[in-house]
């Protein structure tokens, strides 16, 4: 498929689908997360790449990826959806107000989300967008507790709260020098509780019997980078995120597999003007979700 076209129109809830599906790498969960059918995913997806007259998606039946094309058009997806907000926001004449409490883990914060953040705030200039960055494990808590409105977190893969970005496996981590002795504890780099990462790695070592100590404790994420660089131990660590200067431990270091993890965006039981704002950095947030993981290299898993 390589037809040239210059009067192409791009309907916004195709371009919506797709983002989904370029982000999570999966037509069943775009369709979950948006709240439509498979059918209508590959639908949406058939007729943007006829509108574009390339193949944005290389797939078979066990994988999806993102094509040359298809990574080019992210940029233009999110800057025509962007736009269509912008107009449909003015011409309604409305104006989010209020006070918006969001809160992002870890994982996030050196990603690109300060960027989305921004054009969030220069887009809504009336909301008082507070940020609070914790462990995911503590956001959770804080937004059952009604301290926040909107968190961007992880959550164990099988749990069903929040609304999915995307999925990732868990990896073992740590400095590219770094030989761990099988006969001696397996030398632990993890955030304090209740981390996700932390809890699942202690789990699966209890389960398969290997002994392992703590070699470093930090709540901040720049510590437990520098602590797994200097190789004082491994960390539990999202795949698509890894920092610079740390690489997965090879398999025949025989550490059990971690499974994986999920992203999720999930809301506060507030009403009215705070909901409303959330509602629209959930909206931005899910727009530019590629952004925050996609070829980051630099951030962690808290």
């Amino acid at each position: 498929m390589d037809v040239h076209r210059t009067d192409a129109t791009y309907d916004p809830a195709q371009l919506r689908t797709f983002l989904a599906v370029a982000q999570t790498l999966s037509f069943t969960q775009a369709a979950r997360r948006l709240g439509i059918r498979q059918s209508t995913v590959s639908q949406h997806v058939r007729r943007l790449e006829e509108a574009t007259g390339r193949m944005l998606f290389a797939r078979d039946t066990h994988r999806v990826d993102l094509t040359d094309d298809g990574e080019a058009m992210l940029g233009f997806a999110r800057s025509i959806l962007s736009a269509h907000e912008r107009a449909a926001a003015f011409f309604a004449g409305t104006r989010l107000r209020g006070r918006l409490r969001f809160g992002a883990s870890e994982d996030f914060v050196l990603t690109r989300l300060p960027e989305i953040l921004e054009s969030f705030r220069r887009d809504h200039p009336e909301v008082e967008l507070q940020l609070t960055v914790e462990l995911s494990g503590t956001l959770h808590r804080q937004l059952a507790a009604g301290r926040l409105d909107l968190v961007l977190a992880k959550r164990r893969t099988g749990d069903t709260h929040g609304e999915l970005m995307w999925q990732d496996a868990l990896d073992w981590i740590g400095a590219p020098q770094l030989r761990l002795d099988p006969e001696r504890p397996v030398p632990l780099v993890v955030f304090p509780p209740p981390a996700i990462t932390r809890a699942r790695a202690l789990e699966v070592l209890e389960e398969h019997g290997r002994a392992w100590r703590i070699a470093c404790t930090s709540t901040s994420l720049s510590g437990l980078v520098a602590a797994a660089r200097a190789g004082l131990g491994v960390m539990a660590h999202s795949r698509g995120m890894i920092p610079p200067g740390l690489v997965p431990v090879p398999a025949r270091s025989g550490l059990p597999d971690l499974g994986g993890v999920d992203f999720v965006l999930l809301h506060g039981n507030r009403r009215g003007a705070a909901q409303e704002a959330a509602d629209a950095l959930a909206s931005a947030i899910l727009a530019g979700g590629d952004r925050l993981h996609r070829g980051t290299g630099g951030t962690g898993s808290a």
